[in-house]
């Protein structure tokens, strides 16, 4: 199949964290994907996914990232509509500058890493996440045939 005959969307996501709290942004409702998620977000062209995740994480936060950790990709594919959708994934611990006041996505929280899985989350985030913390780097992807009633197909591999 030529690659121009499928829509491949292209996201970041960074995990933040810093002496054993994560920062978390908790997503209004009315923002899509409620709960608590990492920062992140579409990557621009001609962005690289590094500048992308660094981009998210300024806009978002407020925090200029100093180094973050590639850690994996995460996607989600609809083969009979020829979409795929990828996640870049990051780790940073080292940050300069302060958290905004009125952060665009949602309320930006300080969590404890021990007790951040019974948060309120996505499922999709809830299984990514401990990923971030693994030593190499991990591949997840989701294929879903469409129908609402089913669940997607997931392969987790780490690398």
């Amino acid at each position: 199949m030529n690659w121009k005959d499928y829509e491949t969307q292209l996201y970041t996501m960074v995990m933040i964290e810093k002496e054993g709290r994560l920062l978390l942004v908790e997503r209004p409702p009315d923002k899509g994907f409620p709960g608590y998620i990492a920062p992140g977000g579409k990557i621009d062209f001609p962005e690289s996914p590094a500048e992308g995740a660094e981009r998210e994480v300024r806009e978002e936060t407020g925090l200029t990232v100093k180094s973050m950790k590639f850690k994996g990709i995460d996607e989600f594919v609809i083969p009979h509509k020829k979409y795929r959708y990828i996640v870049y994934n990051y780790l940073a611990t080292e940050l300069n500058g302060d958290l905004l006041d009125d952060p665009p996505e949602g309320t930006l929280k300080w969590i404890s890493r021990k007790k951040v899985m019974g948060l309120p989350m996505q499922p999709w985030f809830k299984r990514r996440l401990p990923y971030f913390f693994k030593d190499g780097v991990f591949e997840i992807h989701s294929k879903w045939d469409g129908n609402e009633s089913s669940e997607a197909e997931v392969t987790i591999r780490e690398l």
